[in-house]
């Protein structure tokens, strides 16, 4: 894939697509609003095209028991597009590293090359346990750095032979892998495991969106770490936009949703995200308290916390007009973050909007900047 010193990407509605915030997984569930349009090749189709057409690099794509499969997804779309990347989602534990460099060496040789890979360890016992993964958030973050260890050596031409405490992988070895198109790993997390994990293998650690003084006081514990591995690392930023010609109808539009936003659904998220043990969705609900008050749901300048009210992992949005939008983006940008994957109701005239009418803006303040 090209380089670019800022990376734009687009979020795939996997489980579904509508004016409305959902629910992320078939644990959670979601509301009719939500999934007006069904997850299927044609509406799917329709979102990439819209991306790739407005610019954006390359489409993320979920993991979880409420979103279609991401290869076969993926490997699908890939006929139907020409240029954009697909950075796909798998969940750590859940398949022999083996098998999935061998998938991802087959995507990149039959798509180009266009693929970088999402690497989840998951922090919804209650989800992992519907996959038969019983592990405790430690251990299954340290099963990920195992995860990544072999996934790494193998795309890179490697053979792995590694003994841990949670892989054991004997003389493995891709047959003439496509060394021409190397494949980033994005990784997320927000616990001292998930720091730890992401300073010796990641090359871009993704992060939701928080206020800028919180993000950057991540991004640089996140920059010593890596440092410390003798490692560069790469910064991304997860976050929805309501953007619009002008403040007041951007926030006119926050003000919809949240007036449609069910309370027993707020109810039956909280109660949900409360069992999880994932310390970044910890930190989404203390940025609202579970609490769909509207004067407390802006959190830093243009930054909105309600879509986190009934939607599990990114719950932040930057709401206002498209020149205030891009300068909030380019404020996390001046922080160290040199990816953005965003995501808008619906997804596919959103996808438009962001790219014809924020990411020019963007990109003018960033060149700006660098001049």
């Amino acid at each position: 894939m090209p380089e670019d010193p800022l990376l734009l990407h687009w979020f795939l509605p996997t489980g579904g697509d509508g004016r409305d915030p959902g629910g992320v997984t078939a644990v959670q569930g979601r509301t009719g609003s939500a999934t007006r349009r069904p997850a299927d090749i044609p509406y799917l189709t329709q979102v990439a095209r819209a991306a790739e057409q407005a610019g954006f690099h390359s489409l993320l794509t979920p993991a979880g028991l409420g979103c279609a499969d991401p290869w076969i997804l993926t490997s699908a779309l890939a006929q139907h597009t020409t240029r954009i990347g697909f950075l796909v989602a798998f969940r750590t534990g859940f398949a022999s590293p083996t098998l999935l460099a061998q998938q991802a060496d087959a995507f990149r040789r039959f798509a180009g090359g266009r693929l970088a890979l999402n690497v989840v360890t998951g922090g919804d016992p209650a989800e992992q346990r519907a996959y038969g993964d019983r592990l405790g958030h430690d251990d299954r973050y340290a099963r990920t750095d195992e995860v990544m260890t072999v996934l790494r050596t193998l795309l890179e031409g490697g053979t792995a032979d590694h003994h841990g405490t949670h892989l054991h992988i004997e003389g493995a070895r891709l047959t003439d892998p496509e060394l021409r198109h190397p494949v980033p790993l994005y990784f997320g997390g927000a616990s001292p495991a998930a720091e730890e994990v992401a300073a010796r293998q990641a090359d871009v650690h993704l992060l939701w969106a928080e206020p800028p003084a919180a993000v950057a006081a991540r991004v640089e514990r996140l920059r010593q770490g890596a440092r410390a591995a003798g490692r560069a690392v790469r910064f991304g930023l997860r976050l929805h936009v309501i953007s619009r010609d002008t403040a007041a109808e951007a926030w006119s539009e926050a003000d919809r949703i949240l007036a449609g936003i069910d309370p027993e659904a707020v109810r039956a998220s909280q109660e949900r995200f409360a069992g999880m043990d994932s310390t970044g969705q910890a930190r989404m609900t203390a940025l609202h308290g579970g609490v769909a008050d509207a004067a407390r749901l802006t959190v830093a300048p243009n930054l909105w916390a309600g879509i986190g009210l009934v939607r599990e992992g990114a719950g932040t949005a930057l709401v206002g007009s498209h020149d205030e939008v891009a300068a909030r983006l380019a404020e996390y940008r001046a922080l160290g973050i040199d990816e953005f994957v965003l995501s808008g109701y619906p997804h596919l005239e959103e996808a438009y909007r962001v790219g014809e009418e924020v990411a020019p803006r963007l990109r003018a303040l960033t060149a700006a900047d660098a001049a």
